[in-house]
């Protein structure tokens, strides 16, 4: 499931692009920022049909060698360990991804067979491939084993793999760590017969109010909290405070302000995590300063309005 901080650093990002083109098309805006996030799914799919491909790519490389005039006997009687698999053919008859791929047209990996041939040699030449085929266990378990492996030791750290999602959709580079997770988490619960759905990237309806709030309030309110910002930096010039910098910090204040069910500690840890991996290197220290001051100045002139205990 898509979660809070991967919604703010969605809005973060869509929020430095509006900023940096001056667009006034709101409504355009936070019409791209939801596309965005639900492309998430594409990669998702994608990292699945992965497993698919590199079984039916090895499929292919079997039965060209049962074809060969010189096949050997284990040409001709191979290994069908890998091939039957359960775990990757509950994959490939998933209801869902197949209607998400025609509706999509999601055809990267027939166009771009070199990759699946990478990852192919890769798990070949493993001892994790190694290791599966000559063992002796048999069933749903080893193969989701397996599959496990492969998936965690070959697939998610290729960095081919990594620089071609790049290069197809720039936004994968945040949803990569993500998808990855979510992928492990639920094969990790595949049972026999059952098949993947595509629920556990939904965005949930109270999460895409959460990110067009958030998005929409930081825009119309951005002028008003740099004021607030330059009143708590007197020493900072605002050019010299990292765009960046300026996006979190807004960001926060609008938590604090219109987001009563939010508490502010939690604010303030998920924009200081952000800013350790998405601006400089003290920026989590000036943006923790600067939401500090701005907090004890809301609490004294009333302003917060949180619901529940424990939220300011």
């Amino acid at each position: 499931m898509v979660n809070r901080r991967h919604i703010r650093i969605k809005v973060m990002q869509s929020l430095y692009a509006v900023l940096q083109s001056k667009s006034d098309n709101l409504p355009k805006e936070e019409k791209f920022l939801l596309f965005n996030i639900k492309k998430a799914t594409d990669l998702y799919i994608l990292q699945l049909l992965l497993l698919v491909e590199i079984r039916n790519l090895a499929l292919q490389h079997i039965e060209i060698k049962k074809k060969n005039h010189l096949a050997t006997d284990e040409d001709k009687n191979p290994n069908l360990k890998f091939i039957n698999n359960e775990i990757i053919q509950a994959i490939s008859d998933s209801p869902e991804i197949k209607e998400y791929v025609s509706k999509s047209k999601l055809m990267q990996w027939k166009d771009n067979r070199e990759y699946v041939r990478i990852l192919l040699d890769e798990m070949i030449k493993s001892d994790i491939y190694a290791d599966y085929l000559n063992s002796e266990k048999e069933g749903i378990y080893e193969d989701r084993s397996f599959v496990l492996e492969l998936f965690k030791h070959i697939i998610a750290p290729s960095e081919k793999l990594f620089d071609y999602y790049e290069s197809l959709n720039l936004s994968w580079v945040d949803d990569y760590p993500l998808v990855n997770t979510t992928i492990l988490k639920v094969l990790k619960q595949m049972e026999k017969g059952q098949l993947i759905t595509l629920k556990h990237l939904e965005v949930k309806e109270d999460d895409e109010e959460f990110l067009v709030e958030l998005f929409r309030k930081t825009i119309l309110h951005q002028q008003e909290f740099t004021s607030e910002i330059d009143d708590k930096t007197p020493n900072w010039d605002t050019e010299r405070i990292a765009d960046m910098d300026m996006i979190l910090i807004k960001m926060a204040l609008t938590e604090f302000l219109y987001f009563p069910s939010i508490p502010t500690k939690v604010t303030i840890n998920e924009y200081i995590e952000i800013a350790k991996d998405y601006s400089t290197r003290k920026s989590s220290y000036f943006i923790n300063g600067v939401l500090d001051k701005l907090l004890k100045d809301y609490n004294k002139s009333d302003r917060l309005n949180k619901i529940g205990r424990g939220l300011l």
